[in-house]
């Protein structure tokens, strides 16, 4: 059995903390942020990461997301690109690529370490999930398998994947979501910030995963 963090998709029960943050609008501190975390070089820097946590912040009470009217703006594939955690898992670095799958509609997720350029398709490390939307920013999430996802032969995916042991509730909180932009928040106050990339394809990892009702089964 393989054993997992909640750290993975992020957990947290409390609301979002007020801030001291100097007003600003919120196409400022959007157009702001997604420059610091489009710079491959230097989102995860500490002396970036000031400034980053206080945009991500004052986003989330300029710009509260809203799954009632914007889940589907959940579904494709988003790249970490800044986190408050120190996890090795949630390592951002310019020859890293830190991927997170959404596929709310089909029920299915997965999040995949890899590395970045022209290997990246080769090898990665995989942890894949089942998810729900349980309200207006909280998602469900059941790990249900992680391991080596390996490259695509034909219509096929090699890959090793074992069941997952998942011995705790685990739920994402998203507390920004458009087009580009995700924010996150995780157990302990984690904060997560992901952009969308928009030329990665969810079926190029997902392949023939099965649908909910299947997943009902396992």
């Amino acid at each position: 059995m393989m054993r997992v963090s909640s750290q993975s998709f992020g957990t947290m029960a409390s609301g979002v903390a007020s801030t001291g943050i100097p007003a600003e609008s919120a196409a400022d501190c959007r157009t702001e942020v997604l420059q610091l975390l489009r710079d491959r070089g230097h989102p995860g820097s500490a002396a970036e990461a000031p400034r980053v946590r206080e945009l991500l912040q004052r986003l989330e009470h300029l710009q509260p997301a809203n799954l009632a009217a914007d889940s589907d703006r959940l579904t494709g594939v988003w790249e970490l690109r800044w986190s408050s955690g120190r996890q090795p898992y949630l390592t951002v670095a310019p020859w890293l690529e830190n991927l997170q799958l959404l596929d709310p509609r089909q029920g299915r997720a997965m999040n995949l370490l890899r590395l970045a350029g022209p290997v990246a398709p080769l090898a990665g490390i995989a942890v894949q999930a089942r998810i729900s939307v349980e309200g207006l920013q909280r998602v469900g999430v059941r790990f249900v398998r992680g391991g080596w996802l390996g490259p695509r032969i034909g219509d096929r995916r090699l890959q090793l994947l074992r069941e997952v042991n998942q011995s705790f509730p685990a739920w994402l909180d998203i507390t920004v979501l458009d087009d580009d932009l995700r924010v996150c928040r995780g157990n302990a106050g984690t904060l997560f910030a992901l952009v969308r990339r928009p030329e990665l394809r969810l079926e190029d990892f997902f392949g023939e995963q099965p649908g909910p009702a299947e997943a009902a089964a396992d």
